[in-house]
């Protein structure tokens, strides 16, 4: 029995019928390896997770030197040196005046502490989230999340979670047109404090650039206006960075560039490198809210995750990858942006630094959504020997998302391979509609 077989047989996953047929075998770099020899661009970073490169040497013999004292001794049951000083190189990179954190293990535990406290300190209980946005699966993170497909045969969810337009501006909910719409998302956020709420909001949360959602971007005067009006309700703002953090965007965290301050901010995927691990990250007085009992995880602050975190921020430091990010993801950008008359199914180009996407339509006047090309495209490009990521709502959106290790030369094959599986496509539809 294969390995294929074997996720057939064994394994619980929602997922298995759409994966490429990719069996792993090793990876370095930007570059991952299948048990069949064929090598591969990987152009989504395990989700956007290895931000420092697969097999990063330096990650990987601070782990081992830390498996060799120990692996688990309990975080927060015993004081642990690799965690107090992870918490505090946080408290020196994070925006503003976020000091203390609390680790978990994955980005949905992140979420869900960051809400917990956000409870626990202003005494409310409701929460404001962005239609489109997602910030994991468990219950309570997806009752914040704003898409349906997510959320099926989940219910019933929990409770006070209402809903503001998403930022989208190519598929504005308001049918308006930046900027002459003077950003009326943001104001939207106001309606949703007076018409689905009973003024018990604790907290916003909000992805900076969302990424499930289709790597949308938001305007820059977007978040500067939701502040004002969080503040008049005396609510918090949380910044789900999940995603968005350590150098993805161009810089360390993407709160650095929205305008705004958050009070708490939840990290993981590339926090660790590939070593499962995440964070909230807040002001000391909402971090001291917490009383004993209150929030607690077993393998929260694991320490070989934590020497593991503590070398990949190193590491992305000193080799100043947030800016390499900028620059690639800058370049790539502006070369898809060239593709607009040569390439029909692209309907929209958009990013910051290397979490880029391109949503592909039918037809540009109607926006009409193109799933199954997008899919098409993805496996082109797969076969071609470039690994690339496939979502937003409608499942349109081509996502390149690569280890910010990536270099220039590798990016602008990636972009050759994406130029000929596109054309590809765009051939056989014509073709299909010919007949």
């Amino acid at each position: 029995m294969d390995t294929k077989q074997k996720y057939e047989e064994y394994v619980v996953t929602s997922h298995a019928p759409a994966m490429p047929p990719v069996e792993v075998s090793h990876a370095q770099g930007a570059t991952l390896t299948a048990a069949d020899g064929t090598e591969y661009l990987d152009g989504f970073a395990g989700y956007s997770v290895v931000n420092a490169g697969h097999s990063n040497p330096e990650v990987l013999a601070a782990a081992k030197a830390a498996m060799d004292r120990h692996v688990h001794v309990g975080s927060y049951l015993y004081y642990a040196p690799a965690v107090a000083d992870l918490a505090e190189k946080l408290a020196e990179i994070t925006p503003g005046r976020l000091q203390q954190s609390f680790f978990g293990n994955s980005g949905a535990e992140a979420v869900e502490g960051a809400l917990r406290i956000a409870k626990t300190y202003t005494d409310r209980n409701e929460f404001i989230s962005l239609q489109y946005s997602f910030h994991g699966r468990t219950l309570g993170t997806l009752s914040l999340g704003g898409n349906v497909r997510r959320k099926r045969r989940a219910g019933p969810l929990v409770a006070g979670a209402a809903m503001a337009p998403a930022p989208y501006c190519y598929r504005c909910p308001l049918h308006l047109t930046y900027p002459s719409c003077n950003v009326a998302c943001a104001d939207e956020v106001e309606r949703v404090f007076d018409t689905q709420t009973t003024g018990n909001v604790a907290a916003m949360i909000a992805e900076p650039v969302m990424g499930e959602g289709g790597i949308i971007v938001p305007p820059p005067e977007y978040f500067p206006k939701v502040k004002r009006i969080l503040d008049q309700n005396d609510a918090l703002f949380i910044a789900d960075e999940v995603q968005t953090s350590f150098g993805r965007t161009g810089t360390m965290f993407a709160s650095e560039e929205i305008g705004i301050e958050p009070d708490i901010l939840a990290s993981a995927k590339g926090i660790a490198n590939g070593f499962p691990l995440s964070a909230f990250t807040t002001r000391p007085e909402i971090g001291e809210s917490f009383q004993p009992g209150d929030h607690f995880s077993t393998f929260g602050g694991n320490l070989v995750s934590a020497a593991a975190a503590i070398a990949t921020i190193d590491f992305l430091e000193r080799e100043n990858l947030s800016e390499h990010a900028r620059y690639v993801g800058q370049h790539v950008l502006d070369t898809l942006e060239t593709w607009r008359d040569s390439h029909s199914l692209i309907g929209d180009v958009r990013g910051k630094g290397l979490m880029i996407g391109i949503e592909l339509v039918t037809d540009r006047a109607t926006k009409t959504p193109a799933p199954d090309e997008a899919k098409r495209v993805q496996e082109e490009c797969r076969k071609a020997g470039l690994l690339i990521g496939c979502g937003g709502f409608y499942g349109n959106v081509l996502r390149f998302q690569p280890p910010l290790v990536v270099s220039l030369a590798q990016a602008e094959r990636a972009l050759d391979i994406l130029d000929n599986a596109l054309t590809a496509v765009e051939a056989s539809a014509a073709v299909l509609a010919a007949t």
